[in-house]
């Protein structure tokens, strides 16, 4: 028996067992597939064909997949205060049917255009709350509310640009609304990302489905925040401003910066001036006409809202309020967040629209209200007690006479909600579909003069207060001739070509992917490298490999000191511990946490290469045999190798050129560091060995083999990797195009100080003697010593003026918080 008949075999009545999520015990709860009397809903009897046919092996090489697709695109949410973990799909869809979703779609537009009225009508004239039709206590008590942008001169008849609404389905099938998401909705990335992975994994279901495609709704997304600019510009600035890589959902917020062709910008890269939002760049400021804001209001403006915020652009409210930049949602929308306003929605409704609310809300009690109070009070077994805020601690498994003192003493705080059992949806669970409790995230867009809704969205399967995964949305079309999302055409946006502006922040960024991405690689070949040696040394303990690998070793403890006594386990230790400065593992987290700096500016392909390093990973920890260490080194090397495939194919603009820089700075370090193996006589064999494995290391064994004939000695060696202009791993050639790559950036003029000091390196470099270099004082190779010395303080040197001059963006963020103390003015 196929999953889905098992599933629908075993649903005597759609229920979950224990109720989930405080409904009664045994409720009766609404399945998505399967109805009352057994046989399959109508969007899932269209897919029947298809879906009946897949059993319990494929839905595990489907979940497979699923997380290996996602694993290779880095996909992935941290909740607040923890480790960011990966995105989870669950491999059944949430199906609607056109019919029925077009009921939806009539009150989630007016749901939205409802919200918009009230956004512009709380921060203009107030008539709500002048007329009582809203108790000003509810509004005025919220957190949300920003008081310093109501003014009644100040009129935006569509402050709201987006929303995002959070639903469920009552026993009956109808959908309520359980909140509304207005501040920065997020969940749009994710929901894309959802939809390209299982049309690749489902490809037969997929397109049995003739669902609603996902791309045409993020054109129009695009052109409607180019259309919120102000004026008529031929080529509006819009950006995404981002909490940082530090935000629970900043996967989502690169996601659709890069497929919206915004940058991703934090509020260290924007400044304000006589009212103007500009840009940071390292030619110049430039003006910003939108802002797409991930940032909630409270933390947008130090100036005159969180003083001890760093996340905001102080003076970004004045900006709004001269009209001066659009911020998309305006700043003050989270007040639209607030569950005391669900009660009062009907006749706001009225008295906005003229309409009648089509879309109820969960039935919702405000305590601020005397009846209300009353209400929650004598039901409180049978309600979720909310704040108004959000989630309060110490609401969180409160006994029933905590909640009514915590109540009775702040009732204007808190709301009741019924409790309802949601609907149900079959979810996998690793061997088997169970149901789960399904939440729907919708999506609504001002688009034109009209609020589109998205034709799909998020869903979340969850096990009471706990998700299991998330669950793509399939809108199926009642037409094949339907175009997608109900768009024939998308308004005009600008056929300007538009330049690309890069922030310092994303140059420095970029120029850690490249050193950490040179830093990777050198490291992981120096382990090939050792361990070969460690490999032959066990075999043939009584030859000069013990040296040879002693001094191997010297080099991997110079970078990552020493771990373990035995050296297999050290390299092992070397691979896996990130914690361990220096070593490849600590190279290669840093250079994912380059990488996540610039998502939205790379290809998706970079993901695919750090997720082979994970998989690698993944191997050596679950396997103790010797040869998986070099196993999966070479894993881990192919993967970093194929990342510069990735930047090959970027556009030659400032950031690519400094991630190049970056690479051939830490090369010439790199191979200093490995050239300090040369420095001392150790014997004729193994001189010889470490000097094979020195060549190897540095990538240019082959060069060397053809053109030495395989004679190894050191003045070869070092003429090769130092002097020759041709060996693309030799020192000459990184400074050389270090050189080239700097002179690339804006603030480059020939005469700044990183280019001095280079010009003065690759002068002594090149003027360097090679006999000179290999003469043997004692026991070592003193010039060689002083030269690898200075060659490597220089560089440094270089790299810390490259900072200063192309990366730094001004004084970091100071808080307004606490003013300083003045001691000894008079006053």
């Amino acid at each position: 028996m196929t999953v889905l008949r098992d599933y629908a075999a075993r649903l005597s009545q759609p229920t979950l067992a224990g109720g989930g999520g405080g409904a009664p015990e045994g409720a009766v709860r609404y399945d998505e597939v399967v109805g009352p009397d057994g046989s399959f809903r109508p969007p899932w009897k269209r897919l029947a064909d298809v879906a009946t046919r897949i059993d319990a092996d494929e839905m595990r090489r489907v979940a497979g997949e699923i997380a290996r697709f996602l694993e290779d695109d880095g996909v992935t949410y941290s909740r607040p205060g923890q480790r960011a973990a990966r995105w989870r799909l669950d491999p059944v869809p949430l199906v609607v049917d056109g019919a029925s979703w077009k009921q939806l779609e009539v009150g989630l537009a007016q749901r939205a255009e409802l919200l918009n009225a009230l956004l512009a009508d709380l921060y203009g004239e107030q008539t709500l709350l002048a007329e009582g039709i809203v108790p000003p206590a509810v509004v005025l008590g919220h957190r949300g509310f920003t008081r310093v942008m109501a003014r009644a001169s100040m009129h935006d008849p569509r402050p709201l640009v987006l929303s995002a609404t959070d639903l469920g389905r009552d026993p009956d099938g109808t959908w309520r609304v359980l909140g509304d998401r207005t501040q920065a909705p997020s969940g749009l990335g994710y929901a894309l990302e959802n939809r390209r992975v299982l049309s690749r994994v489902q490809p037969e279901l997929y397109r049995e489905a003739d669902l609603h495609r996902m791309a045409p709704y993020l054109w129009a997304l695009r052109s409607a925040l180019l259309q919120s600019a102000g004026g008529d510009l031929p080529d509006p600035r819009v950006v995404v401003l981002s909490p940082g890589l530090h935000s629970e959902t900043y996967y989502d917020q690169a996601t659709i910066a890069a497929n919206l062709g915004f940058p991703l910008v934090q509020g260290s890269d924007l400044v304000v001036r006589d009212g103007w939002v500009l840009m940071r760049t390292p030619q110049r400021l430039e003006r910003v006409d939108v802002v797409l804001r991930r940032v909630d209001a409270a933390w947008s403006d130090p100036l005159v809202l969180r003083g001890d915020s760093q996340l905001g652009v102080a003076g970004l409210a004045e900006a709004v309020r001269r009209g001066r930049v659009r911020v998309v949602n305006t700043l003050g929308a989270g007040v639209l967040e607030n569950p005391g306003l669900l009660p009062f929605l009907p006749a706001a409704c009225e008295h906005l629209l003229g309409e009648q609310l089509r879309l109820p809300s969960v039935a919702t009690w405000w305590c601020g209200d005397p009846d209300g109070l009353a209400h929650v009070l004598d039901n409180l077994e049978h309600l979720v007690v909310r704040s108004i805020d959000g989630s309060d601690p110490t609401l969180a498994g409160a006994s029933p006479e905590r909640l009514r003192l915590t109540v009775s003493a702040r009732p204007w705080s808190f709301v009741g909600q019924q409790r309802f059992p949601l609907s149900q949806s079959p979810t996998w669970r690793g061997r088997t579909v169970e149901p789960a409790e399904v939440v729907l995230r919708t999506f609504t867009l001002r688009y034109g003069s009209a609020y589109r809704p998205l034709l799909g969205g998020l869903a979340t399967a969850r096990d009471g207060d706990t998700t299991v995964a998330s669950k793509d949305v399939w809108i199926l079309k009642e037409d094949t001739t339907q175009p997608d999302q109900g768009l024939t055409e998308v308004l005009p946006m600008t056929a300007v070509r538009s330049l690309p502006a890069t922030v310092p922040r994303v140059l420095d960024d970029m120029f850690w992917f490249g050193r950490y991405g040179e830093r990777s690689e050198d490291v992981l070949r120096l382990v090939l490298a050792a361990h070969a040696l460690v490999t032959d040394y066990r075999t043939r303990p009584q030859s000069t490999g013990g040296l040879s690998l002693e001094v191997l070793m010297s080099a991997v403890h110079r970078l990552a000191g020493r771990v373990h006594e035995d050296d297999d386990e050290d390299l092992r230790s070397v691979l896996l511990d990130e914690d361990r400065v220096g070593s490849a593992a600590h190279s290669l987290a840093g250079l994912r946490e380059a990488l996540t700096g610039v998502r939205d500016q790379m290809s998706a392909d970079a993901w695919r290469a750090m997720g082979s390093v994970d998989r690698a990973r993944v191997v050596l920890r679950a396997s103790r045999h010797s040869h998986q260490v070099s196993e999966s080194a070479g894993r881990m090397l192919t993967a970093v190798l194929a990342l510069q495939g990735v930047t090959a194919s970027m556009i030659r603009d400032a950031g690519w050129h400094m991630a190049a820089a970056g690479r051939y700075l830490e090369r010439g370090l790199q191979l200093c560091h490995l050239l300090r193996l040369t420095t001392e006589r150790r014997g004729m064999d193994v001189d010889r060995e470490v000097l094979t494995a020195v060549l190897t290391a540095a990538e240019s064994a082959v060069t060397h083999r053809r053109r030495y004939r395989d004679y190894v000695r050191p003045a070869g060696v070092l003429d090769l990797l130092l002097m020759d202009p041709e060996n693309p791993r030799s020192l000459v050639f990184s400074l050389d195009r270090l050189r080239e790559h700097l002179s690339a950036q804006a603030a480059s003029t020939g005469s700044t100080r990183p280019e001095r000091l280079l010009d003065d390196l690759l002068a002594e470099v090149e003027g360097a003697d090679v006999s000179a270099l290999v003469a043997i004082g004692g026991e070592q190779r003193p010039h060689l010593v002083v030269f690898l010395d200075d060659v490597t303080a220089q560089l440094e040197r270089v790299a810390d003026a490259i900072r200063e001059l192309h990366l730094a963006t001004g004084p970091r963020p100071r808080t307004f918080g606490v003013l300083p103390t003045l001691t000894g003015v008079a006053t």
